[in-house]
């Protein structure tokens, strides 16, 4: 009985064996059959252009009623006449418009010299001028840029909240006018 157990349990892993052989090898053209199919996936992809790019501040720390005087002084603007101008305002030789009882400025009815805020935007406009860079965007214009309230964390001892905004800021392509 013995030998009659061995002989069975060696019938059994031999089909165990056969069986494992049979499965890699369905594994292996299912493998195929998939790096076909994706091949063919990629042929047919076609890659889009991006027409603009975006560059997001997160939880800047600067005022919000600031940052959206910012904007508003940006848009419209190349990104690098926009820096030029923030470097100005950063050495307080130009005043960024502002609404609200302020004190009149050369040049403007009212308005002031945000230097803090002028080195953040100066930062998120060099990172929007390398990403219009990257997705070939050329002479790349400021569109759009807004601001929103973010999360205010205290200060020492819970006394105070703390200035917190998000900047969004689009540029795309610009356009050439024909006279």
């Amino acid at each position: 009985m013995t030998l009659e157990k061995q002989k069975v349990e060696v019938e059994d892993k031999e089909q165990d064996s056969k069986n494992r052989a049979e499965k890699n090898q369905a594994e292996v053209q299912e493998k195929k059959e998939s790096q076909n199919s994706s091949e063919k996936n990629k042929e047919k992809k076609i890659v889009k252009k991006k027409t603009e790019a975006v560059v997001k501040g997160v939880s800047l720390p600067i005022s919000t009623k600031t940052a959206a005087a910012v904007c508003k002084f940006i848009k419209g603007k190349e990104i690098q006449k926009a820096i030029k101008e923030l470097q100005q305002v950063a050495i307080l030789k130009k005043a960024v418009p502002m609404k609200g009882e302020i004190p009149h400025r050369k040049g403007i009815m009212s308005g002031r010299y945000p230097k803090k805020a002028a080195s953040e935007f100066i930062k998120l406009l060099k990172s929007l001028s390398a990403n219009a860079n990257m997705n070939e965007i050329e002479n790349p214009m400021i569109v759009r840029a807004f601001t929103g309230n973010a999360s205010r964390p205290f200060g020492k001892r819970g006394r105070v909240r703390r200035k917190r905004t998000h900047v969004t800021i689009f540029a795309e392509r610009k356009l050439e006018v024909k006279k």
